[in-house]
């Protein structure tokens, strides 16, 4: 295994071959990070009221006419997180129900659950504070953030898929996630009176969303699909950028492999092999098309010889 010679070079390995799990949870907790230094950063300088507008975008609101204003919040409300606690646990619940789903459903299924989780938690939240009267009074004012809806709907896929599956908790022993999971529902349902009761029943619309999505499945209906073709056409770019990269690492390889060829003049070698470490290296750090034409030519006429 190759590590980068920094931090951000490390974290950018472990974030591009790491697996769709360790990807989600890359992406939480670095938006938690972003939104928290720019929090920091508007109260030094005594602009709360900034910060508030950028979060306030960023959270799904229980307003239908607020959400026509900003319909990204049904996406972006499900990665932003801003107290410790609340991504810690988050994202503890996502690895390990994460692992255990992708044990028995594999990789390709975790980020199309994830969103479909968020959306449907999206739809029940915003659906009990405009339809549910105890709720109506505070329609114009709620917002909701955090993954808790998409986490759970990826625990009651897991659940779903094999409700017998046995975890180890501390004290306890052995424990069936079925036992767990439902647990967790019963807690999330006597807890709508106490307070966050939109976050609650967000979770709630996950939950359901995990067990309807593998239930569907074993029915041969996907109905994630939509979702995995918008990510396919998405991803598409990047993952043709990465190949594009992967090849250009390889020819630079190759060329450095053969860079010194012995029937020449040592003094010419040396004049030439400079100024090649000196594009290769440029080319490392800007690309190919950051090269001026005549090293293009050098570059060219060299690989040919």
């Amino acid at each position: 295994m190759v590590y980068g010679n920094s931090i951000v070079e490390d974290l950018r390995y472990r974030f591009r071959e790491g697996d769709m799990v360790t990807k989600l949870i890359f992406l939480n907790v670095g938006i938690f990070f972003f939104i928290n230094i720019l929090k920091l950063g508007f109260f030094l300088f005594q602009n709360n009221t900034t910060y508030s507008l950028i979060l306030h975008n960023l959270s799904l609101p229980a307003s239908l006419q607020a959400i026509v204003k900003q319909p990204w919040a049904i996406f972006s409300y499900m990665f932003v997180h801003e107290g410790f606690f609340h991504i810690i646990f988050n994202m503890l619940w996502l690895y390990w129900f994460g692992e255990i789903f992708v044990l028995y459903l594999g990789d390709k299924k975790i980020l199309p659950l994830y969103l479909l989780g968020g959306i449907c938690g999206a739809l029940f939240y915003v659906a009990s504070f405009n339809l549910i009267p105890v709720f109506k009074t505070n329609v114009g004012s709620a917002v909701l953030i955090g993954a808790s809806a998409s986490v759970l709907a990826i625990v009651f896929g897991a659940v779903a898929l094999n409700p017998n599956h046995q975890v180890r908790i501390i004290l306890l022993g052995d424990v069936r996630i079925k036992y767990i999971a439902l647990f967790t529902l019963l807690i999330d349902i006597i807890s709508i009176p106490r307070g966050n009761a939109g976050g609650y029943i967000a979770h709630l619309g996950g939950a359901f969303c995990g067990w309807l999505f593998i239930r569907a499945l074993r029915n041969g209906i996907d109905i994630s699909q939509p979702i995995t073709k918008v990510a396919e056409v998405v991803s598409a770019p990047f993952e043709e950028r990465e190949r594009v990269k992967i090849l250009q690492q390889e020819r630079i390889k190759n060329l450095r492999e053969h860079a010194i060829k012995p029937s020449r003049a040592t003094s010419e070698i040396l004049t030439e092999q400079e100024r090649l470490d000196s594009i290769l290296d440029q080319i490392s750090r800007s690309g190919y098309d950051s090269l001026s034409d005549a090293d293009k030519k050098f570059l060219f006429e060299y690989s040919n010889k």
